[in-house]
């Protein structure tokens, strides 16, 4: 019996491992997503900017 808990409990410590390995991985992924998003919206700001001041040149 006891050899079959501590069966369950490698297996299930195995899933959480493995579990990790993929949210560590996911979380690389969205961090890349991320400061993607954050560089294409310092863009877009910079073009409004960019638009308003020649606005206010007219």
């Amino acid at each position: 019996m006891d050899k079959e808990l501590f069966a369950a409990l490698e297996g299930r410590i195995e899933a959480l491992i493995e579990k990790h390995a993929s949210l560590k991985h996911e979380n690389e992924i969205l961090r890349e997503e991320n400061s993607r998003l954050v560089r294409e919206r310092d863009g877009i700001k910079e073009r409004i900017d960019r638009i308003l001041n020649k606005l206010e040149g007219i």
